[in-house]
């Protein structure tokens, strides 16, 4: 099953989100101490599609904008204003496209067996932390009818076989098809040659002073001579948590692998005259003073087959699975009547 079946979204206070397809959710907004606060949205049954005269709701759409932005859940189950059209229009794109693919699969009389039927309502019941947790959902969404719930979870299992088979089996990529796009896209695997490493940094003040720089410059003599005592990466990074003025200083120093093109010339010459483990002398950039740790110095290569295999497998699965959806959704658009209220 690849979207079903998880519990419902708009029961914020005792119940977690649910997947597009299957609860119709209800519940009033929380109410929030701050008026810039994002607020849930309120939900009225108010038609916002008809697909063939079947009408989907904005509860429906709402469930879906939950599964695109989660982290609502976060905001009171309010969605930022700037993201919120956005969120919107792709809910209600996958609202549609998921009904059109339901009319097909009834059209095309695909049934659903009873066993898997049960092994759903049983995935499904066992979602929920406590029985009473269970009979609220019914109650709310459901009406007490398991029927009704029984027809949801159907609708489900119905979209997800057929786009299995229209999309799923279609969208496979064998090794032979990443190997041929392995060969053929070569600078993708190109590994630049990159340094590994940590910094402690002293900035200076802007329109310092020339008491202030002389400041400055026995600060950095300082540290540096405090990091030359160091004997590790750990000492190293604890010593940049405690006087680094860089913002990688919560990090230990760590800049982690970071290619030669995006580091400035006074770092790279400093990190090719050093030997992995070694720290640096003082290194000036403009008005401020920089200390490296070389951890690796990583050369330029191609990464092997062998080890993009999978993912570029999995990579290319998702690009093709987005093509076919695409041109399902079309192809399933051309003999409908799809209006958006």
């Amino acid at each position: 099953m690849t979207r079903l079946l998880t519990i419902p979204v708009l029961l914020l206070a005792t119940i977690a989100p649910m997947s597009a397809q299957l609860a119709v959710s209800h519940a009033t907004s929380p109410s929030t101490t701050q008026s810039s606060a994002p607020v849930a949205p309120q939900l009225a049954d108010k038609p916002v599609a008809r697909v063939n005269g079947a009408v989907l709701t904005d509860r429906d759409l709402i469930r879906e904008m939950y599964k695109i932005f989660p982290y609502a859940r976060q905001h009171n189950g309010g969605f930022p204003q700037a993201m919120e059209a956005d969120i919107r229009k792709g809910a209600l794109k996958m609202i549609v496209f998921e009904e059109l693919v339901y009319q097909e699969a009834l059209r095309r009389g695909l049934t659903v067996p009873p066993a898997k039927m049960a092994r759903a309502l049983a995935d499904f019941r066992k979602q929920f932390k406590s029985p009473d947790d269970y009979r609220q959902f019914m109650q709310v969404e459901c009406n007490n009818s398991q029927r009704f719930l029984r027809s949801k979870i159907q609708r489900s299992l119905l979209i997800d076989q057929l786009l299995a088979a229209e999309v799923s089996t279609r969208a496979l990529v064998s090794v032979a098809q990443a190997k041929a796009y392995y060969d053929k896209n070569p600078n993708q695997y190109q590994i630049p040659e990159s340094f590994a490493i940590q910094t402690i940094s002293i900035v200076p003040i802007e329109k310092a002073t020339a008491a202030q720089s002389k400041d400055l410059r026995k600060r950095a003599e300082e540290a540096l001579h405090q990091a030359k005592t160091t004997k590790n990466y750990e000492d190293f990074g604890m010593l940049a948590e405690r006087i680094s003025e860089d913002d990688y200083r919560v990090m230990m120093g760590d800049r982690r692998t970071v290619p030669l093109t995006k580091l400035p010339p006074e770092i790279v010459k400093a990190a090719l005259a050093i030997q992995p483990g070694q720290v640096s002398d003082l290194i000036q950039i403009e008005q401020g003073y920089t200390i490296i740790r070389l951890n690796a110095h990583i050369p330029a290569s191609v990464q092997k087959f062998a080890d993009v295999k999978e993912g570029l497998r999995k990579q290319l699965k998702q690009q093709k699975s987005e093509q076919i959806r695409s041109s399902l959704d079309q192809r399933l658009r051309s003999h409908a009547k799809v209006e958006e209220l």
